[in-house]
């Protein structure tokens, strides 16, 4: 519960350093379904443990007391690829050291969080969200910049109920609550969801909250279902609290993002290189090391070996390289969106992204090949 009541305070502090951004997102809590009883076995930390920076200077340019680095600060993963391995290992730091860096692995509750922080409280560098929380940056005037994109199948992604739900099936669910963090991935998943059910997103009470709330909510039976991403999933199954109705498997169909801020790319293009160096040599070893892959990330994921070996195998790895498509197919995000009147505005998701040489400096090699192997 101190953890909730950790990420409501510091999301109210940060929504006040911009007030266009956080009418943006509207990212509402709940208050009235949070009750203050005791942990769950599933609830995890997903507090950012930073403390807001002075927004005239960017971390990374700041000296070290030794005056000798800069600061990367990059969202933490929990458990489940490249960046975790990355982490866990300490390689991209060694990297990173080569060429003066020092980082720093900071911890959000979700997507909108991350973007918040580095869009407009200056308290992330990196981060790594699913397609939906940058069109609602940039409907906020955020300063946003695509790096590269990360696939997935929508998998790793389900529609979780209470263990003695009635639920069947999505219809099932028409006029019931169902809780996602507000401009994430399900929060678009439910929409999509229930339009594929012949339903609409005002047939069920849409309930935003982030997931260590929701995990309270959902054990106490104040939401009826919770749009929730790995490894909350899986927790929740081994602790008996929710099954699985569905995944985002059919439904899910744009790539996730790693991004950042115009400040920070246009400073830092050779700290970003080496991470996306980094990035894709770890999430290669995963895919083809799930086991060894699940014994080093165990205590960060915090589920058994076996079950996170299954886990892993929900995922696709690798980075991905920035086409028309992938512009185009942000374009539909931000027109699913607005056509909800979610956004205040239809942004134009193109001045996000790069010119194509701009990632050809930034991407691996064997990345940008793969833009030409579809091409022919």
């Amino acid at each position: 519960m101190l953890n909730a009541l950790k990420d409501r305070y510091l999301s109210r502090k940060l929504g006040r350093r911009s007030l266009l951004f956080s009418a943006a997102y509207s990212i509402v809590l709940s208050t009235s379904l949070l009750g203050c009883g005791s942990n769950t076995p599933i609830s995890n930390s997903t507090t950012n443990t930073s403390k807001p920076a002075d927004t005239k200077t960017t971390e990374a340019s700041k000296p070290t007391p030794s005056g000798s680095k800069k600061v990367i600060r990059i969202i933490r993963s929990r458990g489940l690829g490249g960046l975790a391995v990355l982490e866990k290992k300490g390689t991209l730091a060694k990297e990173l050291e080569k060429i003066g860096y020092e980082v720093k692995w900071l911890e959000f509750a979700a997507g909108p969080q991350q973007l918040e922080a580095v869009l407009n409280a200056n308290g992330l560098d990196i981060a790594s969200t699913a397609a939906h929380p940058p069109v609602f940056a940039q409907a906020a005037g955020g300063p946003l910049v695509y790096l590269a994109a990360s696939p997935t199948n929508g998998k790793g992604i389900s529609l979780l109920v209470p263990k003695d739900s009635p639920a069947k099936t999505i219809a099932d669910l028409k006029g019931k609550k169902v809780a996602f963090q507000k401009a994430s991935i399900g929060h678009y998943l439910a929409v999509r969801a229930f339009e594929d059910a012949g339903l609409t997103i005002n047939d069920f009470e849409s309930v935003f909250l982030p997931p260590a709330d929701a995990v309270t909510a959902l054990t106490q039976g104040k939401i009826d279902a919770w749009y929730i991403w790995e490894p909350f999933v899986t927790r929740a199954e081994i602790a008996g609290i929710g099954r699985v109705l569905t995944d985002g498997e059919k439904l899910q169909d744009v790539p996730n993002y790693i991004s950042t801020n115009r400040k920070f790319y246009e400073e830092n293009k050779e700290a970003i290189k080496v991470l996306f160096e980094e990035v894709e040599k770890a999430d290669a070893w995963v895919g083809a090391n799930p086991k060894e892959a699940a014994e080093l990330l165990t205590d960060v994921a915090k589920i058994e070996v076996p079950v996170l070996e299954k886990v892993h195998t929900k995922y696709e790895y690798g980075l991905r390289p920035i086409t028309e498509e992938t512009i185009k197919s942000q374009e539909r995000v931000a027109e699913f969106w607005f056509k909800y009147k979610l956004i205040p505005n239809k942004p134009n998701v193109r001045e996000g992204f790069l010119k194509p040489e701009e990632y050809e400096y930034l991407l691996p090699k064997n990345v940008l090949a793969l833009a030409k192997e579809k091409k022919s």
